[in-house]
């Protein structure tokens, strides 16, 4: 049975590993990462508690020219929307002065809420496994260790039907050109993969970060709605500023797979 094979990205007591380091950061990359620790120094200061760098760039995946440079930062306080502003313009200032870089994200949280009851298998998962440390103390020291089960299925991506209608309108009010729909493609290209493998991820029995994985994986339990997923991994690496795809996605994998989703696992906590 599949759901009996340990898959990769679990350790050898079927936890989730961490997956990325500093050690596995490409060369090319080097000088962005060490640049953003200095920065977040200067403009951050005592606010900051820790600094985590998250996706290809930890991975040792990242593509100069092509790849993101992906931060979540740990504030002692509520961000504010001061701090907001300020990591935005820390990286966009990145982005520009690193032709490696294809854009920037910065996720700014408390610490408090990063180690909440309500956060522990959302974004405390997130910190403990996807997130790579780079500046303070870890906060997955007092975080719990996470299994591929059908809890943190369901509070890490059981919110997408919340999700439909801020995305149709995030279509309308952006996607008037091609140029403007490709960041909209690639990021809900990645959100639905990342759903759909959560999805079968406690019958798969692994994690894995690769959205082509994912796509497979998903495809193993769902073959009828498997070149669909296996489309939109493509989509989330190569973009394309195709309208109908948005439009596939909202009115058709989308709902379908936030109500398979919520009646295999439920729907994720409501957040205040």
């Amino acid at each position: 049975m599949a759901g009996t094979v340990r898959r990769p990205g679990l350790d050898a007591q079927g936890f989730i590993a961490r997956e990325g380091s500093l050690a596995r950061v490409p060369d090319a990359f080097r000088p962005v990462v060490a640049a953003t620790g200095e920065r977040l120094t200067d403009v951050f200061g005592a606010r900051l508690h820790s600094a985590y760098l998250y996706g290809s760039i930890p991975r040792g995946t990242a593509r100069v020219g092509r790849s993101d440079l992906d931060l979540l930062l740990a504030l002692r306080e509520e961000p504010t929307d001061t701090d907001r502003a300020e990591a935005r313009a820390l990286g966009a200032a990145l982005n520009r002065e690193f032709g490696q870089l294809d854009g920037h994200g910065t996720l700014l949280f408390s610490r408090a809420r990063l180690l909440s009851d309500l956060e522990r298998y959302d974004l405390g998962w997130f910190v403990a496994c996807l997130c790579t440390p780079l500046l303070g103390e870890d906060l997955a020291a007092y975080l719990p260790r996470y299994r591929p089960d059908s809890l943190l299925a369901r509070e890490t991506n059981g919110d997408l039907a919340l999700l439909l209608p801020r995305w149709r309108r995030r279509i309308a009010e952006e996607g008037g050109t091609e140029e403007a729909r490709r960041p909209l493609v690639r990021f809900m290209s990645r959100r639905l993969v990342r759903t759909g493998f959560t999805l079968v991820m406690p019958r798969w029995n692994g994690w894995t970060s690769d959205l082509r994985e994912m796509a497979e994986a998903f495809a193993r339990y769902y073959p009828r709605r498997a070149e669909q997923m296996l489309t939109a991994a493509v989509l989330g690496r190569e973009p394309t500023g195709d309208a109908a795809v948005l439009v596939s996605y909202v009115d058709d994998l989308g709902p379908w797979l936030a109500g398979e989703y919520a009646r295999v696992h439920g729907v994720k906590a409501p957040r205040p």
